[in-house]
């Protein structure tokens, strides 16, 4: 079958790409090897109830943020419920942090458990920081640059402001708290590091300034929750790509990708798709070993990081009876002695919300809940049930649930990962960010610079559905400069 667009994976990004060049008139197919659409921003059904498969926190709908332009260039709606507060921290002294949407509210609770030394300053920058990055992220559609039509799109697009955002580039974390007088703030560090883990995937001492001002303040933004759970999100955009003419194909496990004189074919487990052009949505990881040019995979190879460079994640999924409804959906857990084999020193869980229905019956409410695990190929768990106790303690002496309330419990580590989604080592939530790794020398959109390309978390700017939906833009907007399409 012939496609103008081939896109490998149904990711948050591969969808964002196909639904802007769909809107463009032009024809995509979207393999995906499982039988849902969405990849780590999706739900999955197990015993009658939905579970997210990844993330579960919803944040871009605000002005001047990526997931905010798709819908409004698609003209789709996402049925959504604001969340205030967004999420709640329990630090590792007993104390429990709550992180308000509000910047005036959340520094005076900032100030209430860490002191007013330097808070003010501090989150005030960062906040100023954050908006203009997704300003600048919308601007500068063709970084990071790769040819000299980039360069000269972005020197026309360019702004004062945005210039002086590259200092950020060259300090950390690190840096920036040792400028506040923050850094001997123990509980304080401890709570920026677990915090930069979520969406930066990595520790204050290797995330610059840019992408870790942004990454603390997502709590700053409107946070939302998807009735049904995220593949709801998904779901509009699915049908919005079927509306256009185009489709997203299940159960295409993709195999190899090879060039012709006139475009890419692509095979997968069950057929061939010739398409003038091809986007790959899955990990730079996998993505080298699916194209049979070699120059493609020599490239990518600076760009691949192996297993000790990232995160996996053990996840569990509960089902609880009688459970009081949650105030506040979102809560990470501080465990300051590490969790078993894993190491993790916190924990995420995210409660489905109580008006919400399609996820549990009435009086039942589902918990998601996540913890990393680096270097996953080197951490075999061959017995779950000593982690799943260690966080069930955890969370049943935080309050935040009850045994006796526990109706179902799953549980899966980075094996089951790479056995539902394929992802190299299990590897979740994107790429780390690394002090050594400047913005402008992350992987560029294009893989040949004939008609591959590439979105999804593992290339800029990665991290969260924002993110990933932010790398679609890109790719799809470079497609279009590159082939007047």
């Amino acid at each position: 079958m012939n496609y103008d667009v081939i896109i490998i994976g149904s990711g948050f990004g591969s969808l964002t790409a196909a639904a802007l060049l769909a809107k463009r008139g032009l024809k995509v197919g979207v393999l995906e090897q499982a039988k849902y659409p969405g990849g780590c921003s999706s739900s999955f059904k197990r015993k009658g109830y939905w579970f997210e498969t990844g993330a579960t926190t919803l944040v871009g709908l605000d002005e001047h943020m990526p997931l905010r332009y798709l819908l409004d260039e698609i003209e789709v709606e996402v049925p959504v419920l604001k969340l205030e507060p967004p999420m709640q921290v329990h630090l590792p002294n007993g104390e429990t942090l709550t992180r308000y949407g509000n910047l005036e509210a959340w520094i005076a609770e900032a100030e209430r458990v860490f002191g007013k030394h330097n808070q003010r300053p501090f989150w005030e920058h960062c906040y100023k920081i954050s908006q203009q990055v997704w300003r600048t992220s919308l601007q500068q559609r063709s970084f990071p640059f790769s040819n000299v039509k980039d360069l000269l799109f972005s020197a026309a697009r360019a702004r004062p402001a945005q210039l002086k955002l590259m200092s950020g580039a060259f300090r950390t974390m690190e840096d920036m708290l040792r400028h506040y007088g923050l850094l001997q703030h123990t509980l304080f560090v401890d709570f920026v590091n677990e915090q930069l883990l979520i969406t930066a995937q990595n520790k204050l001492e290797e995330v610059n300034e840019l992408f870790g001002a942004t990454a603390l303040c997502y709590t700053l933004y409107s946070n939302y929750y998807v009735p049904g759970g995220l593949i709801n999100l998904v779901k509009p955009i699915v049908s919005y790509i079927s509306e256009q003419g185009s489709e997203v194909l299940y159960g295409h496990q993709v195999q190899r990708v090879s060039k012709e004189k006139d475009g890419y074919t692509t095979t997968t487990s069950k057929g061939s798709f010739k398409s003038r052009f091809v986007i790959s949505g899955i990990p730079l990881n996998n993505t080298q070993k699916l194209f049979e040019d070699v120059k493609i995979g020599q490239k990518l190879q600076k760009y691949v990081m192996p297993s000790e460079m990232l995160n996996g994640a053990f996840t569990m999924g509960l089902v609880l009876k009688g459970h009081p409804a949650p105030e506040v959906l979102h809560h990470q857990v501080h465990a300051p002695d590490g969790l078993p084999i894993i190491g993790s020193k916190s924990i995420f869980i995210s409660f489905s919300h109580p008006e919400d229905r399609q996820r549990a019956l009435d009086g039942e409410v589902v918990a998601s809940i996540s913890t990393h695990v680096q270097h996953p190929e080197q951490k075999k768990i061959e017995d779950k049930a000593i982690i799943e106790a260690a966080i069930l303690d955890a969370l049943v002496a935080r309050g935040l649930i009850r045994r006796e309330d526990i109706l179902y419990n799953q549980s899966a580590t980075p094996g089951a990962w790479i056995f539902w989604t394929r992802r190299a080592y299990g590897a979740v939530g994107g790429y780390p960010q690394y002090r050594h790794v400047k913005p402008w020398q992350m992987k560029d959109a294009r893989l040949d610079h004939s008609g591959a390309y590439l979105c999804g978390d593992t290339v800029y700017p990665g991290q969260g559905i924002v993110g990933v939906c932010l790398s679609g833009i890109i790719a799809a907007g470079k497609l279009v400069q590159d082939h007047a399409v």
